[in-house]
């Protein structure tokens, strides 16, 4: 395998070489089959075409500019410096505050921006940064450190921070509030399916001096249909339709939606819709049906689509063949999707990187390693130079099959053709290192990726935390579970690893490091909501801990969070056992009261939870009764064979 592909490596300035494949001329590809020259498609929308995971064409802002422009190197020293002092420092703010007096780093133009940028998913690193900045005499914050404070708070949802610093900003630098800053916020409320709340934002606008435009509209349409509401955005297109001109841009958002729902019947109607109102479709808006087609199994509809759009003298580029190629890949059709790649050869369409990376995928997808590393071979040949996400591909195969070695061996590889491991890189090999029980050599890998500018991610946490947890290093675990939640970066998907930390630490006895932890959580600020909550009452409670669940329980009711039935059920339990009267009376009344602000009947909710918990105590049962019948029956069945 390794001598496969540093062959790939040798041959890479060496003359192109064409995949060969035989193709059957009965295939349905022959029939759109036309020889043109290489074109470029151009897109006069506003937003540019890129392929998303579904393999569709979707509408994306303009790409912002990359802080690693030429006056990066003299910014790298001291940004390094300023994030160490973040990590090390993070949640003891007077020291923090000291360290930077004392780092000697000057406030410039262009470095606060740049220090936010290497925090990453770290928000409250950077928030932290961002207001000692503040008041430090003679500065004053410049519009794209705004911007990246708006976007960080924004990705760790501190939506009601967003709006404070827009009101700062309104008091004292109301010309730095532009639109666009009302547009991060709005594709952040609809990526966390929050649409009045994204919906709010369009009629906020004005207060800040900001009109509510067809282009902010737009935003907020492609943000909704991006995230899966598109029937709100529907909805929401058909109300505006008279304060909002309808544009190509915004039928192809809801059209881009409906094609990633898989509702094809819907995306054609938005196309009459389009021609209805004297728009053509263009490259982007075919490509998104072709897309739909394919990921619907509809090969010979998205087949007869391509053959419409050379009709209409739209020629197919190499997205329209890539979204094509890619349903293929998912469905196991490997020699189909490279007959398609030929027919793109051979009608004078160029690949590119995506389509090579979309092949090798497949390929990886489906265990054929070594044909992925000669579809690798054959884009070297070529002049392509394969990206990150195309060595990630192989690493994932790779990962699959526990093969450590390999993964490192390729990461050396990609180095010397100059293509640095990513952060998606790193958190492959960390996750199988740790899965193979090397976990330090996680650690290594962990250190090498900040040595390296990359800040770890949210996934990087987690996969280090469940490494630790598998091999039973409770204290690194809650450290770096520590570490996690200090950067602010525990949200609700991340409630399963808290659970799994919460249940390792109470089994081995540990509760005042699962006290610590749970402190920790709650003093950085996280936003907890009944999930955690109950996560953290139940692990006490099931290790006999009643008492401190009800504590516990107490201070979520104090919270306004309100316990769920089975979970009151379960401590009265506890507390009937336990003959302590007081502590069940003082639950009951909280819970009482609190059912009555809500309108929920009181008795309802007991008998809910009483019924809620008997019920799992007999599917546990049921369970144990089934595994133990069949247990019976394979000795029977032994004999019998």
């Amino acid at each position: 395998m390794r001598r496969l592909y540093q062959k790939s490596i040798f041959l890479y300035t060496k003359p192109n070489l064409s995949i060969s494949i035989s193709s059957n001329p009965n295939s349905p590809l022959h029939l759109f089959h036309t020889v043109h020259k290489p074109t470029k498609q151009t897109n006069n929308h506003v937003f540019t075409e890129r392929r998303s995971g579904l393999g569709l064409v979707r509408l994306e802002t303009d790409p912002e500019p990359s802080p690693d422009d030429p006056t990066h190197c003299e910014f790298a020293a001291d940004v390094e410096k300023i994030y160490r002092i973040l990590r090390k420092f993070h949640s003891r703010v007077p020291k923090l505050e000291l360290a930077l007096h004392q780092s000697g780093v000057v406030l410039r133009s262009g470095l606060t921006e740049r220090v936010l940028n290497r925090c990453g998913d770290a928000g409250n690193l950077g928030y932290r940064f961002f207001v000692w900045a503040s008041q430090q005499p003679n500065y004053r914050p410049s519009y794209d450190v705004y911007k990246a404070m708006i976007k960080s708070l924004s990705k760790m949802r501190q939506f009601g921070a967003v709006w404070a610093l827009l009101e700062e900003m309104r008091r004292e630098n109301q010309e730095l509030i532009t639109v666009e800053m009302f547009v991060v916020l709005m594709r952040r409320f609809a990526s966390a399916k929050m649409v009045k709340k994204a919906v709010e934002v369009l009629d906020e606008m004005p207060k800040y001096g900001c009109e509510a435009d067809e282009y902010a509209f737009g935003c907020l349409l492609d943000a909704l249909c991006k995230n899966g509401s598109v029937k709100e955005a529907a909805s929401l297109f058909e109300d505006m339709r008279v304060r909002f001109r309808p544009s190509i841009r915004h039928f192809t958002s809801l059209l881009y939606g409906w094609c990633r729902a898989g509702k094809l019947m819907e995306a054609k109607h938005v196309l009459v819709q389009m021609r209805e109102g004297g728009f053509e479709p263009d490259i982007v808006v075919y490509n998104n049906l072709v897309g739909g087609y394919a990921q619907a199994g509809k090969m010979a509809d998205a087949y007869e689509l391509l053959k419409e759009m050379r009709r209409k003298g739209c020629e197919p580029n190499a997205a329209s063949y890539t979204t094509v190629i890619q349903a293929l890949c998912g469905q196991e059709k490997m020699e189909e999707a490279m007959r398609v790649f030929v027919e793109m050869e051979r009608s004078g369409c160029e690949a590119d990187v995506v389509t090579y990376t979309t092949l090798i995928g497949g390929f990886c997808k489906w265990g054929k390693i070594v044909r992925s590393y000669e579809i690798l071979e054959s884009m070297v040949r070529k002049g392509f130079t394969p990206s990150q996400m195309t060595y990630l591909q192989i690493m994932l195969a790779h990962e699959k099959k526990e093969d450590l070695e390999e993964c490192m061996e390729l990461m050396g590889e990609m180095r010397k053709i100059g293509c640095m491991p990513d952060l998606g890189i790193y958190n492959t090999v960390i996750r199988l290192a740790c899965k193979l029980g090397e976990v330090k050599e996680g650690v290594r890998l962990w250190n090498e990726m900040e040595e390296a500018g990359f800040s770890p991610g949210l996934d990087t946490f987690v996969i280090m935390s469940h490494g630790f947890l598998g091999q039973g290093c409770l204290i690194e675990a809650c450290d770096y579970f520590k570490e996690m939640v200090g950067r602010g970066l525990l949200s609700g998907p991340q409630y399963g690893t808290l659970k799994e930390l919460m249940n390792a630490l109470l089994r081995d006895e540990k509760l005042e490091m699962a006290k610590d932890v749970w402190s920790c959580i709650v003093t950085k600020g996280c936003e907890l909501n009944v999930y955690a909550w109950t996560i953290w009452i139940h692990a006490l409670f099931s290790k006999g801990h009643v008492k401190e669940a009800c504590s516990y329980c107490l201070d979520m009711m104090e919270a306004d969070v309100m316990p769920q039935p089975d979970t009151f059920a379960k401590l009265m339990r506890g507390l009937k056992k336990l003959y302590n009267r007081q502590i069940a009376a003082e639950i009951t009344e909280k819970v009482r009261q609190m059912a009555a602000d809500r309108k929920i009947t009181f008795k309802m909710y007991k008998r809910r939870g009483e019924r809620d918990l008997n019920e799992k105590v007999k599917e546990r049962k049921d369970g144990g009764r089934k595994r133990r019948a069949r247990k019976r029956q394979w000795p029977s069945k032994a004999k019998a064979l």
